[in-house]
């Protein structure tokens, strides 16, 4: 696998609100939107894995809100997976600024895995590609530290 590109996001004027800044709400769809494009630079995304039958609820989610972002900054949004298990996986998250390079919110969320009814699912007995996939995203973010 190659080096993970971070994801980056223009902010758009709806976000934001009469002053130009951006709602707190809109950290938590970047979290996402990080997230699903980590996993797909990983080598599988959302789609290949509800195609498998597994689906990945967000069990919690944190942000602290450090510094505000306005409309038009460019932010880079850092994800990286902290915590796996094959049953649990905790992803934190840096919203930094492009220009600056100053850390404007953190944050993290915590997911499970299950099937389509709703039953809990080990990614090590159900999906080996799946397991190996993040057991080494959880290797590369230990490696940096």
């Amino acid at each position: 696998m190659s080096m993970i590109e971070p994801y980056k996001h223009k902010v758009q004027y709806y976000e934001t609100d009469q002053m130009g800044i951006v709602h707190h709400s809109n950290y938590i769809r970047w979290f996402e939107e990080a997230r699903t494009d980590l996993m797909e630079q990983m080598g599988m995304g959302y789609e290949e894995m509800e195609k498998r039958g597994i689906m990945s609820p967000v069990l919690s989610v944190e942000a602290d809100y450090l510094r505000m972002v306005h409309f038009g900054s460019i932010v880079t949004v850092n994800a990286f997976i902290k915590e796996y298990n094959g049953i649990k996986m905790t992803i934190v998250y840096e919203v930094v600024d492009s220009k600056t390079e100053m850390v404007h919110c953190r944050g993290l969320t915590k997911h499970c895995f299950i099937n389509e009814a709703g039953k809990p699912v080990s990614l090590k007995q159900s999906c080996l590609e799946f397991h190996d996939m993040f057991a080494k995203g959880l290797c590369d973010y230990k490696n940096q530290q």
